[in-house]
């Protein structure tokens, strides 16, 4: 199997599987950037998760299939329909699960370029053709592009130029205090191991009003699990905050992250969106680790506890590790305090314009 196929003339079509997640799939924009840029003739074609389609469908000059998960096998149907004929040039095939693995078998192309198999599970090898080279300690941004340099795109650091729609922006124009900085707390992962503790938030939203005098906002998804968490910081306040989570649609949340001047988060989607529309991001890491998937360009600003973790609960440094490991047990993400927190914010807040 090779790893790299060189082009004499740009394809004329590339397909792009990447289903999930939201933090993944700002991952693949860059590479979108560099085809663009380079290869501006290129028809782009992008079969991604419902959810997640909401995310990008701002993105010009792709057109989007929807791949509903909860269609079960009928989304394979639907999928075969919206394809049936078509050849591209290339498939981008960057998720190993076996969900997309499958749905590789319905786009057809002569190339398909997956993940090394150090990275790959679910037999993602038998789908593809082509892989990406074997990075050691490698961030995640950088191995999605490293489709991009498979294709023969020269290509160094990411570019997001991420949109934000007019819808966005005007929700956000409705609660963003025009005359103070504004912290945006996000608490909430998909995995709630990862998750910091409520009162910890709660002391830092205290500590961003009455110490630094900025307006905090709370954000989150409609989950009972994260409207308990914002009820929890809110009660344990002495101060007020504006909460907006389950308030917000994925296109008025990215209007939000926009207008903030700094966001608060474990490592989840709205971390790596805030990224992406160029927010400064104080990322809380622990169970995983910054150094492969915190927020790209703000890594300096994490306060990362992965490898105290990695010794305390693996008995191994975080290099001894496997790439990629996740320490998501009780008690890990407690490793971050909140004086290192408040340290992060009163620096980001001295320095933002």
């Amino acid at each position: 199997m090779k790893d790299q196929i060189t082009f004499d003339t740009p394809p004329n079509k590339i397909c792009i599987l990447r289903l999930s997640a939201l933090g993944d799939v700002t991952h693949v924009i860059p590479v979108v950037r560099a085809i663009q840029k380079n290869w501006p003739d290129t028809e782009i074609t992008w079969v991604c998760g419902k959810f997640e389609k909401k995310l990008i469908l701002e993105i010009q000059g792709i057109r989007f299939i929807e791949f509903d998960k909860k269609q079960g096998w009928h989304a394979y149907r639907d999928l075969y329909r919206a394809l049936k004929g078509e050849v591209f040039d290339v498939l981008l095939h960057m998720q190993v699960a076996a969900r997309a693995n499958l749905a590789s078998m319905f786009i057809r192309s002569p190339v398909k370029i997956g993940w090394d198999k150090k990275r790959s599970r679910d037999f993602h090898q038998l789908f593809i053709n082509y892989r990406v080279p074997v990075a050691q300690l490698q961030h995640q941004v950088q191995g999605f592009l490293s489709f991009a340099r498979a294709m023969g795109l020269d290509v160094e650091e990411p570019t997001w130029d991420f949109p934000v729609s007019d819808t966005g922006l005007d929700f956000a124009n409705q609660y963003v205090s025009k005359d103070k900085k504004v912290l945006l707390i996000s608490p909430c992962s998909s995995h709630m191991l990862r998750n910091w503790k409520a009162d910890a938030y709660a002391k830092i939203a205290d500590y961003a009003i009455e110490q630094l005098d900025m307006q905090v906002i709370l954000s989150g998804g409609p989950s009972q699990e994260e409207k308990d968490m914002a009820d929890e910081i809110e009660s344990g306040m002495s101060c007020s905050l504006t909460n907006l989570v389950g308030k917000d649609t994925l296109q008025q949340l990215v209007g939000l992250l926009s207008r903030v001047d700094v966001v608060i988060s474990p490592d989840s989607g709205p971390a790596h969106i805030a990224n992406a529309v160029g927010t400064p991001v104080i990322g809380l890491y622990a169970c995983t680790w910054s150094k492969r998937s915190g927020p790209y360009n703000y890594l300096d600003y994490c306060v990362d506890k992965f490898e105290v973790a990695a010794r305390r609960y693996l008995e191994k440094t975080a290099r001894e590790l496997r790439w990629g490991t996740k320490i998501e047990l009780p008690g890990v993400m407690s490793l971050i305090e909140i004086n290192e927190v408040k340290e992060k914010l009163t620096k980001i807040a001295q320095t933002v314009q």
